[in-house]
């Protein structure tokens, strides 16, 4: 487990001997094995790849922070100045790691700040991986060691390494349950956050839309299908089409991609200050605190943007000629059921919250942790795939667990336009519905559900992925 986390936290890069009298001067000659003058991506990566690092775009992301005349490398002047800038952050990271102020880095703080960051090693890890820095044999590593190892590592600080592992809503499955994106400090100072919120917004949107048809479906099925009228998959896609033509099956999609904005933006907001609250000053959220954070976060935004659900529902199930559009359906609703009718099933959506992103976070360090342990190679950099697949199996995961209460929620969205004496509460319901169909029919629209997880998940980190070099937020 130590080599695993030793690669994830502290790469090897031992490229510059701090201690002798190399200077910038002679790293740069050494990197520069064509003697054109210049360092490029491929010297630069054929270099660090002797060194050990392996991770994806990392000569990249190092000449794209030097290149001041964007000519695609390195001159002396431009390396230089990268690697001053670079040792700055190192050094300010190095002290956020050395608690007691000694100059020094103990097994004790390794801990320490691994568990704020969500991994607990044994102190026997901790000194293995001190070990692996530790030039001089005293077992605790000083500044000149620290510089040593991470010169030529594009990562700067801890969170950054953690980054590559983040939990993010990036992967857009249609329900808007999972804990908000995590930014680094220097994100937040940047204004880079903002370019990730409009990039994951985009990619939602682009999913959502690719997947509504099967979201349709899945509405659908909710709402009508039950023991005495089974509805299969193909032919409720028949029966949609033949009602409304093929472009009824993105009915509800317009108000679906409408709210992600307010909704990501009062969420991240609403995150940040709850993290703040619960988490004491100079310290990392840990697992359960973001839990808490996410899941007030989410209640938060659901609060606020719950009409539009409502709105979704009932576009998404209406008949050819209901409704002219968004503003028409919403004068109806409230003009014949009035203001509570945008309120219909907010009690079983806020409790479905809890365990979705409860389950999803828990599945996810599982994943991740399972994958640190038994992949110690390059895992800070795990790929497209593991991520990817990690995300989906956790959101599923989530999914399962508060799908009763998704389907419950959707059943009285739509039948707020029920008589009063004909509308149920969520536990009746839940009743209702066990009585009638059993324990399954609380699962009523659960295949095309499952069906639309692969290419929402898919559809949206591609689309991130564009979108974040479009705004130039690529890594």
């Amino acid at each position: 487990m130590y080599q695993a986390i030793r690669t994830f936290v502290l790469p090897g890069a031992r490229c510059w001997d701090a201690d002798s009298q190399r200077s910038y001067q002679d790293l740069f000659e050494r990197l520069d094995t064509n003697k054109d003058g210049k360092v490029d991506v491929a010297e630069l990566r054929a270099h660090l790849k002797a060194r050990g690092i392996f991770r994806q775009g990392a000569a990249q992301k190092i000449v794209a922070s030097g290149d001041q005349n964007k000519d695609g490398s390195l001159d002396f002047v431009e390396f230089s100045k990268y690697l001053k800038d670079h040792e700055k952050k190192l050094r300010l990271t190095f002290k956020s790691l050395d608690r007691n102020n000694d100059g020094r880095i103990d097994a004790s703080e390794i801990q320490q700040s691994l568990a704020e960051l969500g991994i607990a090693i044994s102190r026997e890890n901790a000194l293995k991986i001190l070990q692996s820095m530790d030039i001089d044999g005293t077992m605790m590593v000083d500044w000149n060691e620290w510089r040593e190892h991470f010169l030529l590592y594009p990562a700067q600080n801890l969170e950054e390494i953690i980054r590559y592992w983040k939990h993010s809503s990036v992967l857009d499955i249609g329900d808007s349950l999972a804990i908000p994106d995590e930014f680094t400090e220097e994100e937040k100072s940047s204004g880079r956050w903002w370019k990730h919120l409009v990039a994951g917004a985009v990619a939602g949107a682009v999913s959502r839309t690719g997947t509504a048809p099967l979201d349709r479906m899945k509405v659908f099925m909710q709402v009508h299908s039950s023991k005495t009228n089974c509805i299969s998959l193909v032919g409720g896609f028949k029966q949609m089409i033949a009602e409304g033509g093929l472009t009824s099956l993105w009915r509800g999609n317009g108000i679906n991609v409408l709210k992600i904005a307010p909704e990501t933006a009062i969420k991240f907001m609403a995150y940040e200050q709850y993290k703040k609250l619960l988490s004491s000053d100079g310290k990392k959220t840990e697992t359960h605190k973001r839990f808490m954070a996410g899941s007030l976060a989410g209640a938060t935004a659901q609060t606020a943007i719950y009409p539009m659900e409502v709105l979704k529902t009932r576009l998404t199930l209406r008949k050819t000629g209901q409704y002219s559009g968004t503003f028409d359906c919403a004068k109806k609703i409230l003009r014949k059921e009035g203001v509570k009718a945008f309120y219909k099933g907010y009690v079983p959506n806020l409790v479905g919250i809890i365990p979705y992103a409860g389950i999803d976070l828990a599945v996810y360090e599982s994943l991740k942790n399972a994958w640190l342990s038994y992949h110690p190679r390059d895992s800070a950099n795990p790929g497209v795939l593991v991520l990817v697949g990690c995300g989906t199996i956790s959101s599923t995961c989530g999914q399962l667990a508060s799908y009763p209460l998704a389907l419950v929620r959707t059943r009285m969205q739509a039948q707020a336009s029920l008589d009063a004496s004909d509308q149920t509460s969520m536990t009746s319901l839940l009743k209702k519905i066990v009585a009638k169909d059993g324990f399954f029919g609380l699962y009523r629209g659960i295949l095309p559900n499952f069906m639309k997880v692969i290419p929402a998940v898919s559809i949206s980190y591609v689309v991130y992925e564009y979108m974040k070099t479009g705004l130039g937020i690529s890594k």
